[in-house]
């Protein structure tokens, strides 16, 4: 245990398939302050990006160059550390999209844990071997520190019985094949954010290359789109979302495909860019949409797809008081964010279009039934403060 009065820095640790975002915090009991933070980009390939910033935001280094693989892109945040001269980590905190059925609250990482964690992967195979090897060289970089798992099942490991089983029979239940959600920890800091201004029916939608819908009733988490793994619920990237499990059916009888093709069809090559076939990025896809009908199709159903959950988690909750848009779409697609509401108008949703264009909070015209938020998604912020909590016992 800690001195509960003291700040301590905590390094925040958020990987993904090729990626690896970082963030040194000072957490006291009551407050956070961002000391850095930056991105490890295209790990693997020749082009990898390396760029961090300062706690004003300014730029303290941004280079190009081949990153072989994420033991050395600790080593590289380790090194910035120690040349900017920040406080050594107290501990590290890592975002671990899925722990299963058996780790379903943060908490500090042992050989337990690790071989969970491990189980875990047949949950999240995207997901997990990466978080895993940053665990592993994070532990080697920085021996004998504290080493926090924060999981993003953990908000709505609560869900009720009518959201969280799947209707299978009940012995593949048992082994844990259920609705877990996902982009729990955004949830959480959108939730702390609003603190006095959380309303009681809210809708978070977190909306990026992945996206999820979900139904919070007075901060809880009662409903969400993703189920057992973060490939379900609304159009993604380059994931399918829902998907008639017939299509998958007919896909292994008439075409032959294993297990291995489709995890490859529905988690990289479907979605966004599958529907498009120019890419998952929808600010290149609001570039090519002028020329190109399926550009255009990928960015209508895609927005359909956000629009029909976010009605379904309204009938959830028993009506709608507060939306809020997070994500690199739902905090930066003015458009994307406009084309949802609209299509919302029939439950009295409404925009004022200048607010929305300046994301000035909140975007919903007066007139509005409910109100219209755009907020960060804070999650590293998150993993630094879990940290914390887990070092103080």
């Amino acid at each position: 245990m800690t001195n509960a009065a003291a700040d301590l820095p905590i390094l925040a640790l958020n990987s993904g398939s090729s990626s690896l975002k970082f963030g040194l915090y000072r957490v006291g009991s009551s407050r956070i302050e961002m000391l850095l933070s930056g991105e490890v980009e295209a790990i693997g390939a020749a082009d990898g990006k390396f760029h961090a910033r300062d706690s004003r935001g300014n730029p303290l280094l941004s280079e190009t160059g081949a990153i072989p693989g994420r033991r050395e892109a600790i080593t590289r945040v380790g090194k910035l550390l120690a040349d900017a001269k920040t406080p050594a980590p107290s501990a590290i905190g890592h975002r671990i999209v899925h722990g299963g059925p058996k780790l379903r609250t943060h908490c500090l990482i042992d050989d337990l844990v690790l071989s969970q964690l491990e189980a875990a992967t047949a949950f999240a195979p995207l997901h997990m071997p990466p978080a895993l090897s940053v665990i592993r060289f994070a532990q080697a970089h920085f021996p004998g520190l504290p080493q926090v798992a924060c999981f993003d099942t953990t908000f709505h490991a609560g869900l009720p019985e009518v959201a969280r089983v799947l209707p299978i029979p009940e012995e593949l239940r048992s082994e844990g094949i259920q609705r877990y959600g996902f982009h729990g920890l955004s949830c959480e800091s959108i939730v702390r954010q609003l603190a006095g201004d959380l309303l009681d029916r809210t809708i978070i939608a977190h909306l990026g290359n992945g996206a999820s819908v979900t139904a919070v009733k007075a901060g809880k988490s009662i409903d969400t789109s993703m189920g057992l793994t973060p490939t379900g619920g609304v159009i993604m990237g380059t994931r399918s979302g829902d998907l008639d499990p017939g299509v998958l059916v007919y896909l292994m009888r008439e075409k032959k495909f294993d297990a291995a093709r489709l995890e490859e069809l529905v988690d990289h090559r479907s979605g966004l860019l599958g529907i498009s076939g120019v890419g998952s990025d929808m600010r290149h896809l609001h570039e090519a949409a002028a020329s190109k009908a399926d550009a255009r199709l990928a960015i209508e159903m895609f927005c359909y797809s956000v629009r029909k959950q976010v009605a379904a988690m309204g009938a959830a909750l028993g009506g709608i008081d507060l939306i809020v848009f997070t994500g690199g779409i739902g905090e930066n697609d003015v458009e994307a964010r406009e084309a949802i509401c609209d299509g919302l108008a029939w439950i009295g949703v409404k925009l004022d279009e200048a607010r929305n264009r300046s994301a000035n909070n909140p975007i919903s015209d007066p007139t509005s039934r409910c109100l219209v938020r755009v907020l960060p998604s804070e999650e590293d912020e998150q993993i630094a403060r879990h940290a914390r909590e887990l070092l103080d016992g």
